[in-house]
């Protein structure tokens, strides 16, 4: 998640409730794929399979990997914001708490379910995230940075994606059709939800 610039974003208190309205449904949704077991989007591929190695939840590596990650902020020249902070705090928590009040599906159906559910939700979540513009998250900073280095946008997220893909199947991260379908809905998805989570809709309310 990153931050993007759009007119009359509302006040601090509109933009600080709609950070974390964001951050609690994507990790809602985080939680919702990884418990399909269909398969997860690169980032959680590699928090599972750094899970699976080590005992500790996906949630507390979520955590541990945001932190790491600002380390690389330094000779990028990256600016964290209250929302890079928050996200790094918090998205892991909610992770962990979605995982632990989730029934395990047993069946194809509900996890499928579980998967569209999550991608849906990911969609809403990024729109209210970014429509806050209070910083960047810390492995979309990552990315921004790349690019101010000379990489495109579009090379700098592949190089990180399939990098943190391949070894979190290495690992033992699931990769599956849930990698896939993620891959090619969450763009589309979250281009025709923003204009219903974004500033734009909660100026109308």
């Amino acid at each position: 998640m990153s931050e993007i610039s759009l007119p009359s974003l509302g006040s601090l208190p509109n933009r600080l409730f709609r950070l974390h309205a964001g951050l609690a449904l994507y990790g809602a949704g985080v939680g919702l794929q990884i418990s399909s077991g269909l398969g997860n989007d690169p980032w959680d591929v590699f928090h599972q399979g750094l899970a699976v190695r080590t005992g500790l939840s996906v949630g507390t590596w979520i955590i541990l990997i945001g932190a790491l990650v600002m380390v690389f902020w330094i000779p990028l020249r990256q600016r964290p914001g209250i929302g890079t902070v928050s996200n790094i705090a918090l998205l892991g928590l909610f992770v962990d708490l979605t995982i632990w009040l989730l029934p395990v599906p047993h069946n194809l159906a509900a996890r499928w379910a579980y998967l569209l559910s999550a991608v849906v939700l990911v969609a809403a979540a990024t729109g209210m995230y970014l429509g806050a513009a209070l910083g960047p998250g810390p492995r979309d900073g990552l990315m921004t940075g790349l690019h101010r280095l000379g990489l495109s946008i579009r090379a700098a997220r592949t190089l990180i994606e399939v990098t943190v893909l391949a070894a979190g199947w290495l690992l033992g991260g699931t990769v599956g059709v849930g990698t896939v379908v993620f891959a090619v809905a969450i763009g589309p998805l979250t281009q025709f939800l923003m204009p219903l989570t974004g500033p734009r809709a909660a100026r109308t309310h």
